[in-house]
C-alpha cells in the first residue's frame, strides 16, 4: 500500500525496503522535468530532510524523504530519460529506495484517500 506526505510524495514499503517517488500531482505541477539531483547509494537520511531535487522547466524543488533509512538504490535510468517522473511519477518514475530504519514513521503519513482531500 502506498502513503503520501503533504509535501507531495509517496512511498511503497516491501519488507523493509521503501521506494519513494513524487505524486503525479507533483509531476504535474512542476510541468516537464529536465533534471533530477539523484542521492548517493548509502547515504542515511532522516525523515523530513531533503532526499534530492527534481529539476523542470518551471523551478526546482527538494523531494523529502517520508521516512528514515539508508539508500539502497535509486533510479539510474532518471538521469538519461528524467521525462519518466512525468509519464509515470507514481510507477516507473521512482526516485529511490530505502531500507527503512523506522517502521513506526509510517503511521504518520496519509492514505491515498486523505492525500487527495488535501489537495
Amino acid at each position: 500500500m502506498k502513503k503520501f506526505t503533504k509535501t507531495h510524495e509517496w512511498v511503497e514499503v516491501e519488507g523493509k525496503n521503501a521506494t519513494i517517488g513524487i505524486t503525479a500531482h507533483a509531476a504535474e505541477e512542476l510541468g516537464d522535468v529536465t533534471f533530477v539531483e539523484l542521492p548517493e547509494e548509502g547515504k542515511e537520511v532522516k525523515k523530513g530532510e531533503a532526499l534530492c531535487a527534481v529539476e523542470s522547466v518551471k523551478s526546482a524543488s527538494d523531494v523529502y524523504s517520508p521516512v528514515s533509512g539508508k539508500v539502497i538504490e535509486v533510479n539510474t535510468e532518471l538521469d538519461a530519460s528524467p521525462e519518466i517522473i512525468n509519464e509515470d511519477a507514481e510507477g516507473k518514475g521512482w526516485i529511490v529506495k530505502l531500507e527503512l530504519s523506522d517502521e513506526s514513521e509510517l503511521d504518520d503519513l496519509l492514505t491515498e484517500e486523505e492525500y487527495k482531500n488535501s489537495l
